[in-house]
């Protein structure tokens, strides 16, 4: 084997279709492969990315007081995004092919959507060595310690950014890494100013869906969100009970916490701030993370819905809550998944220890 054949077949496979098919056995052969269901993932997330470039720059432009032009804006944000991205694959890829190396693996293709969530997740200022040292850690101790991708039982673009909140809080919570260049400016995202007892900067519901608000580059428009969630169902890539159900749990929480008073804001309104929606459609639904069985999935979302809405009520402190639900729930994915089979083994067995009738 050549020194760097991982490497290598990694860039081959990227660039190429790989000409390797399976020799034996019975398999159901389609075009659809780990590197095309990752580009269509990456596909659905443009929407979200353009439109998240764009509103950088625009809200830039609007603090500072300059015009905001379309392609001014839209160039302004790009600038921001291309070294986090760029910051991003080469260390989160470094570590991947490092590992592979070292097994004697091929590069998995999964890290290819690591690297485009991790800049859409963080604030467009955020220092790039941060970037680097919390790819590199979720990358090492979120997926090859446990054996690589299909293995980590974390989403690794969320514990980079858990990583970066608890090691460096006052880089994405604050005041102004939340509107890039502008430094005079004192205001935190709409959600955060909301949570903490300040209702009257709530935006309103059409520009909570449109995403002309402060936040992260990828989690302020809903119809861009929206529209990747279209992508993503249709083409069966993620599945549409995760996802519902989530919204579902997410809304009966905010609705309750409303009507009694815990809550400032109508429940579907805590749908629209902040990264729940981004979470419920891109992060929920990994299919390595999340739960694996039919009912499973129900309870998985449902549970993460439930759980954001109650970490942003009751921690002041932490107003997003759909970065840690999630995370949450994906230690206590497997733990659903072994109830929900056993359930079903218990109920087979009592059917079929049940006596039959006689036939007539």
């Amino acid at each position: 084997m050549r020194k760097h054949n991982a490497l290598l077949d990694a860039i081959d496979t990227f660039l190429r279709t790989p000409s390797t098919v399976t020799a034996s056995g019975s398999h159901i052969r389609d075009c659809v492969d780990m590197k095309r269901i990752m580009i269509t993932v990456m596909i659905a997330l443009c929407p979200a990315l353009f439109f998240g470039m764009w509103n950088v720059g625009y809200q830039h432009f609007i603090a500072i007081g300059a015009p905001t032009a379309l392609w001014s804006c839209f160039w302004y944000g790009f600038l921001k995004w291309l070294p986090l991205v760029v910051v991003t694959y080469a260390s989160g890829l470094l570590v991947e092919v490092l590992f592979a190396q070292w097994r004697g693996h091929e590069v998995a293709e999964g890290f290819f959507v690591t690297g485009f969530l991790i800049p859409m997740i963080m604030p467009p200022d955020v220092p790039l060595w941060i970037v680097a040292v919390a790819t590199a850690f979720a990358v090492l101790f979120g997926k090859e310690v446990f054996g690589g991708t299909g293995f980590n039982f974390l989403n690794p673009a969320l514990l980079a950014r858990a990583f970066v909140f608890f090691a460096y809080p006052s880089v994405i919570s604050g005041d102004k890494v939340w509107i890039s260049g502008a430094d005079a400016v004192t205001g935190a995202t709409p959600l955060a100013m909301v949570m903490n007892g300040h209702p009257e900067a709530m935006p309103s519901t059409w520009e909570l869906f449109v995403g002309t608000i402060p936040g992260c580059i990828g989690e302020t428009c809903k119809i861009a969100i929206l529209l990747g969630a279209a992508i993503l169902l249709f083409t069966q890539v993620a599945d549409w009970r995760i996802m519902l159900s989530v919204l579902v749990g997410g809304y009966a929480t905010a609705f309750l916490c409303h009507v009694s008073g815990l809550c400032p804001v109508p429940g579907y309104q805590q749908l629209l701030m902040g990264g729940f929606l981004f979470g419920a459609v891109f992060m929920a639904t990994d299919p390595v993370t999340a739960a694996h069985t039919r009912e499973g999935k129900y309870v998985f979302g449902l549970l993460v819905g439930i759980l954001a809405i109650l970490i942003r009520l009751l921690n002041k402190g932490y107003p997003e809550g759909m970065m840690l639900a999630i995370l949450l729930m994906n230690i206590f994915a497997p733990l659903i998944d072994y109830c929900v089979v056993q359930a079903h083994i218990r109920r087979r067995e009592k059917r079929l220890s049940q006596p039959k009738t006689a036939a007539r």
